[in-house]
């Protein structure tokens, strides 16, 4: 649904992207993973046609973007980090007015407007002004918006900066029920738990360039230091457990052990093995496995302004 080869920009003689090429199917929720400055936005403005590529290819539903624009237009739908909501209008008269832009008949237009607000959970407040709004629900109406006119493709810049974490997981609720929709999403987002919980791929950029790209296992996978921390009563127990894993770090804080493993069942089968065989009691076992900050700095070597969910 989305390819691109080679995508190139810069600004002045800052270089933006430098040879980006993606591939996302139909129906799936690919996100691009980077700190500010990567390119990410940069990549959904030459997507939505709002600027143009200085080198490379790029199409969207079949479309070249840079022969195409108007027909690229046609399948897509943009929600950007701000608001493209009209303060003085109601919710409900924002629909409609994006369902006359979509050139729809009035009669659709209301129907349109009308099923976005049940879908949304905005029937209640569809009458009211969005300045009375909270944030959560202002991110949905501008959601909605982008979906009157039934768009293919969609790209969320940062579509949940600012929400608190029961807003943030309604969001993602919604954007999981557009994939299921057959909708193909491109997400651009600096919070690692929410590429990680919505994506089917993930694309890490850093400095204009695709560092990596997979499944978020796939990517986490790649990263060595995955371990089974095993815990114990008493220091007697420990011993033993040190013994016999040669290759276990011990813990500084209590009375633990980390062995390291590969995070996957037969990982965790052979330590349960050798716990039972040598008769070691623990009184915990947890599995611990790298995560996309820790993806993002052994890729790129250096710290990003990545944000986990806001507490």
């Amino acid at each position: 649904m989305i390819e691109t080869r080679g995508l190139r920009k810069s600004f002045g003689d800052k270089a933006v992207l430098e040879g980006i090429s993606l591939t996302v199917e139909s129906g799936t929720v690919f996100a691009l993973l980077g700190p500010n400055g990567a390119g990410k936005t940069t990549t959904i403005h030459i997507l939505s046609t709002r600027i143009r590529a200085d080198g490379g290819e790029a199409f969207v539903g079949g479309h070249d973007v840079a022969r195409e624009p108007d027909a690229v237009r046609a399948v897509i739908g943009v929600t950007g980090q701000f608001s493209a909501v009209d303060t003085m209008l109601t919710g409900e008269e924002n629909l409609r007015l994006m369902a006359e832009l979509q050139h729809l008949e009035r009669r659709e237009g209301r129907r349109r407007a009308a099923e976005l607000l049940e879908r949304f959970e905005l029937a209640d407040a569809a009458k009211k002004l969005p300045s009375v709004y909270s944030g959560g629900m202002k991110r949905r109406l501008d959601l909605a918006m982008t979906l009157v006119g039934k768009p293919r493709v969609i790209f969320l810049d940062e579509p949940t900066t600012g929400l608190d974490p029961r807003s943030r997981r309604t969001m993602w609720h919604i954007i999981r029920d557009l994939a299921a929709d057959g909708v193909t999403v491109l997400l651009m987002t600096q919070y690692l738990e929410e590429a990680d919980q919505l994506a089917d791929r993930i694309a890490v950029l850093d400095r204009g360039m695709i560092v990596a790209e997979g499944t978020p296992d796939e990517l986490k996978r790649r990263i060595p230091g995955g371990h089974i921390r095993l815990q114990f009563d008493d220091t007697k127990r420990l011993e033993e457990a040190a013994r016999s894993f040669g290759d276990a770090a011990r813990v500084e804080e209590g009375l633990a052990l980390q062995v390291p493993t590969g995070g996957d069942v037969r990982s965790l089968r052979a330590v349960l093995d050798r716990l039972d065989r040598e008769d070691i009691a623990v009184s915990d076992l947890s599995i611990h496995r790298p995560d996309l900050d820790d993806v993002f700095f052994a890729l790129t070597g250096h710290q990003t302004e990545m944000r986990g969910e806001p507490q």
